[in-house]
């Protein structure tokens, strides 16, 4: 059996989707939110794409997952017909510890949990998750799939910050990375598409959502990648800043008396696009661009600034790319960002076709010239079904 539910859980709601790892094929969706609030709500889809919404309360992980299962009961498919050989469970943050699939067991727990000081946001909302699935799923295997794991592959080079070494060692300070089971699907998407040695084969894979980032790509290994220890270092995204100056923090301390709390929520909720544009969404950001808001066109400068620093930056770390993907959100929507990141790239080889990056279209496809040396492409993302393919690689 190839089914899997999947799971991803957060402090207050969770995703779902029941996916045939072999095809392919959603046989159903989901997401159950707010959670602790008086009144909850979840939305139900079947493979048909017929959706069906509830609000009621949902107290806990644990009444969610109860109500996903009268969701399922109800609205189909049945669990009974479709049961799943296996949950897998997005966990963002794995550290040094967890570089493959991992099957959950309670010292995994255990080391979940105290991961948790490298991502308060995401790690306990994933093991409350976790904890409420085992009690509705108790006779089927659990496994971690964690956005870590794909730069595991890092150089100590790549992942090293220089600080103080028994410092940064004592504390587990060091780059991590994230978005990795998307570049891993992704790149692997991209490679299958172009054919050919994949041995030596340059990627670049810029992930852009809400929350952004970008990974160099040799050989089917991540080998450098924007995002650091959190997910707030690299580029500029919806709410979080990328990269700054340390010393912008030691600044606003003293003078605008800011606390560790208040700098914290500074960054990542309240810079990025929504910093500087007062909207936190691209096409929100270039409406207002286009209506004469200087700010917004100021924010949309700054993102292609920082997006093009990158692509030459990775483009030296590889000694040239052969095969440039767009995903996520932005990346697969937005043909004026794509245009624009790829506009002085020229000296690499790469040259956008500007009828096929502004053609829509669903799947895979090449947006470069056919003159051009790089290719570039659009290529979904996929993460539950990437999420799907590794939990079932665990099972017997």
């Amino acid at each position: 059996m190839s089914i899997v539910l999947v799971i991803n859980s957060g402090s207050s709601s969770f995703k779902y989707q029941l996916i045939d790892a072999d095809g392919g094929a959603s046989l159903a969706s989901g997401l159950v939110e707010r959670i602790g609030q008086p009144e909850g709500r979840a939305v139900h889809v079947d493979a048909g794409g017929d959706e069906t919404e509830r609000t009621l309360p949902i107290p806990d992980h644990t009444a969610g997952f109860q109500v996903m299962l009268d969701a399922f009961a109800a609205q189909g498919p049945s669990l009974a017909e479709f049961p799943p050989a296996a949950l897998g469970h997005r966990v963002v943050h794995g550290g040094a510890r967890f570089f493959e699939p991992t099957l959950i067991t309670p010292l995994v727990e255990i080391n979940i949990d105290e991961l948790s000081a490298l991502a308060p946001l995401h790690n306990p909302g994933a093991l409350q998750g976790i904890r409420a699935a085992k009690a509705a799923f108790p006779d089927v295997p659990h496994v971690a799939v964690f956005d870590t794991a794909f730069h595991q592959t890092l150089a100590p080079a790549a992942y090293t910050y220089a600080i103080d070494r028994e410092l940064a060692e004592a504390h587990r300070i060091r780059r991590y990375g994230f978005h990795g089971t998307s570049h891993k699907y992704v790149s692997e998407a991209a490679a299958t598409f172009v054919g050919g040695e994949r041995e030596d084969l340059r990627q670049l894979v810029f992930h852009l959502g809400n929350g952004a980032s970008v990974t160099a790509v040799r050989g089917g290994r991540s080998v450098e990648t924007s995002m650091g220890m959190t997910p707030l270092e690299g580029l500029v995204m919806g709410t979080r800043s990328g990269d700054i100056d340390p010393a912008v923090l030691f600044t606003l301390a003293r003078r605008a008396d800011l606390t560790i709390h208040d700098l914290d929520e500074l960054l990542n909720s309240r810079s990025g696009l929504k910093g500087l544009a007062g909207a936190s969404d691209m096409r929100d950001v270039l409406a207002r661009a286009a209506a004469g808001d200087e700010a917004a066109a100021l924010a949309f400068d700054v993102y292609i600034h920082r997006l093009r620093a990158y692509a030459g930056a990775y483009i030296a770390q590889l000694g040239g790319v052969d095969v440039i993907s767009f995903t996520a959100g932005v990346g697969e929507n937005n043909a004026r960002v794509r245009r624009e990141a790829m506009a002085t790239l020229g000296f690499a080889g790469v040259e956008i076709d500007p009828a096929r990056n502004e053609a829509p279209g669903a799947g895979i496809r090449v947006i470069s010239a056919e003159a051009s040396r790089v290719t570039v492409l659009v290529v979904p993302t996929n993460e539950e079904l990437e999420i799907a393919r590794q939990t079932v690689q665990l099972l017997p």
